[in-house]
C-alpha cells in the first residue's frame, strides 16, 4: 500500500506539472509518463520510503495480468468497422504483421548491439534480446519475461526490461506528437479540429464535463457495479493461476513457459468467462465502457509504476549499451513505421502510423493517445483497427518462445538470429498476401 501511495503522489504530480507547464501541454506528455519521470527521480534518492523498486517491478507484473483480464473482458464493438470491412481488416492486419516484424527483428539487432558494445561492461547479449517484450509490449511484458529470463539465471532481467519499458514511453511521445504535428500542418490529417485548452491542460472544468464512466449495471443497494467487475476479473484471476498449474503438469521447458505467462492464461480464463456470460445471457451485467476504464487505470499505473521499478545502482553499469540499444531500436522503429504505416492502402494510413509507433514504442494506448492528437473524436477505424490488430499480434508466439529457448541456454545465439530473421520474411510476405504493402498514401511533402 506504501508503493500505491507513492504512485498515488506522482500521479497527482503529473496532473500538476501537465497542467501548469505549458512546455509538457505543447508536447502533450501524458501525466502518468510526467509521475514515472519524477517517481524514478524520487525512488533514486537513497531515502528509505519504505517502498521498494522490487516491490514496484511486483506490481507492474501483477497490473499487467489485470490489465489483459480486463481487455478479454471487453466486448468487441464491431459497428465502427461494418461500412469499411475490407479497409478495417487490411489495417488490422497491417499494423499487427509490422508489430511481428519489429517483435522478431529488434531482439537480433538488440543482441548485437550489446555483443558489440557490452563486452567491457560485463553485459550478456542475452539482455539485448528483452527490448521487444519493453518496446513492442510494455513494462508489464518486460517485467513478466524479465522474471522469466530471471528464472534462467539472467540476475536483474526484469530491471533491464523495465528500464527499456521507460526509455519507450519517453519516445513513444517525445517522437510521435512532432510527426503528428508536422501531419497537422502538412494538411495530412484530415479529422483534425483544433487542440483546445481542455486537452492541453489535461483535465475539465465543470461546464465542460460531458462524457460517463458507464451505465450501472447493478443495483447500488446490493452490490457497486464497480464492485461486480472487479469482482470478475478477481475471477478470472483465480482461474488463470489454475490454468497455468495445470500447463505446468506438461513436462519441460514448454510447459514451464506456458505455466509463467500467467498474463496470457488470465487472457484465455478471460475470454472464456465473457463468452459463457453472453451464451448466458448475462453479458448486460457487463459495461463495456466501464471496463475500458479498468483497462486504463491498470496503464496509467503501469507506467508510473514501470518508472519507479527501475533502479539506477542495478543499470549503472550497464547504461552504456542500454543506452545505445534503445536509442538505435528507437530509430529502426521509427524508420519502419514511417515506411509501412504509409502504405497500407486506404485514406487513414497517416492516423495507423501514428497508432503503430506509439504501440511498437509504448502500449496500445499510448498508439490510441497519438492517434487522438490528429483524430480527436476517432472518426476514423483506426482505434478500432488498434484493438483488432492484438488478435494478429498471436502471429509472433513462435518469436517470443525462441527467446525464451535462448534465454534457458536450450537454443544458441547463431541459431536464434537465424530463425528470428526467417519469421521476419515470413511476417513480410504475409504483408503482400494481405495486400497491406502497397504505394505510399500520403507524403510529408509540401
Amino acid at each position: 500500500m506504501m508503493c500505491f501511495g507513492y504512485a498515488g503522489i506522482m500521479l497527482l504530480v503529473g496532473v500538476l506539472l501537465r497542467a501548469k507547464i505549458p512546455a509538457f501541454q505543447k508536447i502533450m506528455v501524458p501525466a502518468s509518463v510526467l509521475a514515472g519521470i519524477v517517481g524514478i527521480l524520487v525512488m533514486n534518492l537513497g531515502i528509505d520510503l519504505g517502498a521498494s523498486p522490487k516491490m514496484y517491478t511486483n506490481i507492474v507484473n501483477e497490473l499487467f495480468t489485470v490489465s489483459f483480464i480486463s481487455i478479454g473482458l471487453t466486448e468487441i464493438d464491431p459497428s465502427a468497422g461494418q461500412k469499411k470491412a475490407k479497409s478495417v481488416m487490411r489495417g488490422c492486419f497491417g499494423m499487427g504483421l509490422v508489430w511481428c516484424i519489429l517483435y522478431a527483428l529488434t531482439p537480433v539487432l538488440g543482441a548485437l548491439i550489446v555483443w558489440l558494445t557490452g563486452k567491457s561492461f560485463g553485459m550478456d547479449s542475452v539482455y539485448g534480446t528483452i527490448i521487444p517484450f519493453a518496446f513492442a509490449q510494455g513494462p508489464g511484458q518486460a517485467a513478466a519475461f524479465g522474471a522469466l529470463y530471471e528464472g534462467y539465471g539472467w540476475e536483474n532481467a526484469a530491471v533491464v526490461g523495465v528500464a527499456f519499458a521507460a526509455v519507450g514511453f519517453l519516445v513513444s511521445f517525445l517522437i510521435g506528437v512532432p510527426i503528428a504535428k508536422l501531419g497537422i500542418s502538412r494538411k495530412i490529417a484530415k479529422n483534425m479540429g483544433t487542440i483546445d485548452k481542455p486537452i492541453s491542460r489535461g483535465y475539465y472544468y465543470k461546464q465542460e464535463q460531458s462524457e460517463y464512466m458507464g451505465m450501472d449495471t447493478m443495483y447500488g443497494g446490493n452490490l457497486e457495479t464497480l464492485t461486480f467487475h472487479f469482482a470478475l476479473i478477481a475471477l478470472c484471476y483465480i482461474l488463470a493461476v489454475g490454468l497455468s498449474k495445470v500447463f505446468l503438469l506438461i513436462p519441460g521447458f514448454f510447459g514451464s513457459t506456458l505455466s509463467g505467462m500467467l498474463f496470457m492464461n488470465g487472457m484465455l480464463t478471460s475470454n472464456l468467462v465473457r463468452w459463457i456470460m453472453n451464451k448466458l445471457h448475462l453479458g448486460f451485467l457487463k459495461d463495456s465502457t466501464l471496463q475500458r476504464k479498468i483497462t486504463g487505470w491498470t496503464a496509467d499505473l503501469l507506467v508510473v509504476c514501470s518508472f519507479m521499478a527501475v533502479e539506477f545502482q542495478v543499470i549503472r553499469p550497464w547504461l552504456f549499451p542500454l543506452m545505445v540499444e534503445a536509442l538505435a531500436i528507437t530509430l529502426i522503429t521509427l524508420i519502419l513505421c514511417l515506411y509501412f504505416g504509409r502504405r497500407f492502402g486506404d485514406d487513414n494510413d497517416f492516423e495507423r502510423t501514428l497508432g503503430l509507433y506509439g504501440t511498437s514504442t509504448g502500449t496500445v494506448p499510448s498508439g490510441i493517445a497519438l492517434v487522438r492528437i490528429v483524430d480527436p473524436a476517432l472518426k476514423t477505424t483506426t482505434a478500432v483497427e488498434l484493438g483488432m490488430m492484438n488478435y494478429v499480434m498471436l502471429f509472433c508466439i513462435p518469436v517470443y518462445m525462441i527467446l525464451l529457448g535462448t534465454a534457458a541456454g536450450h537454443i544458441s545465439m547463431g541459431v536464434t538470429a537465424i530463425i528470428l530473421l526467417a519469421l521476419v520474411f515470413v511476417y513480410l510476405v504475409l504483408l503482400k498476401l494481405v495486400h497491406a504493402w502497397g504505394k505510399p498514401t500520403y507524403s510529408f511533402r509540401k
